[in-house]
């Protein structure tokens, strides 16, 4: 079961993926507008739920490990924010239509391409118009590095597969990068990833 090997790896005391927010939303902070509604899906131990929650945002995470949702808890609690934690599986999420300012997906490549594209058209569905899409995924060049993410090459993205995904979008960016990632312990090291941030119509 999907949910019992998440919990496993999130059963230990440090935050696996550390309790800093992913640089594609600090870097790009002055997108977002205090009092805007933000999903941020399969949100894991919470770190980047909480940020946004820091810069005024209402916030809905969701992941599907009981256990990282209560160090998300614990995190926010920490940090002395307030935003709405639920326990979910994305093939199970419901995509309420038009609900949110900002939709972000960081590092979720844990679907095959028929799954993922079902929560790409979930995200869309959901954003407002007008709302920004930001998603970070690992790319084919992530195999040789192997400091994280899936081993199927299915699963990665390339700039090329984000643009047709979201066809339509204004992109605000798109790059992909090799560097140095140190996100705690399962995402440390040499990477390679995409960054897209775009809007929808």
């Amino acid at each position: 079961m999907k949910q019992d090997v998440w919990n496993r790896r999130y059963a230990v005391d440090e935050y696996i993926f550390g309790t800093e927010p992913s640089d594609i939303l600090s870097k790009n902070s002055d997108l977002f507008q205090s009092g805007e509604r933000a999903l941020a899906i399969a949100d894991g131990e919470g770190r980047n739920g909480v940020y946004l929650a820091s810069l005024g945002l209402q916030v809905t995470s969701f992941d599907i490990s009981e256990v990282a949702i209560q160090k998300a808890k614990k995190l926010a609690a920490q940090q002395r924010v307030e935003l709405t934690i639920l326990e979910s599986d994305i093939e199970s999420w419901h995509w309420e239509s038009a609900a949110f300012d900002a939709v972000i997906g960081v590092f979720f490549q844990f679907l095959d391409p028929a799954a993922r594209a079902d929560a790409f058209a979930g995200m869309m569905t959901t954003l407002k118009p007008g709302g920004l899409v930001f998603l970070r995924g690992y790319t084919p060049k992530q195999l040789d590095y192997k400091t994280g993410g899936p081993s199927t090459v299915e699963n990665l993205y390339t700039p090329e597969l984000l643009t047709n995904a979201f066809l339509g979008f204004e992109i605000l960016q798109l790059a992909a990068h090799e560097v140095m990632l140190n996100e705690g312990p399962r995402h440390n090291g040499m990477s390679a990833f995409v960054d897209f941030i775009a809007r929808k119509p």
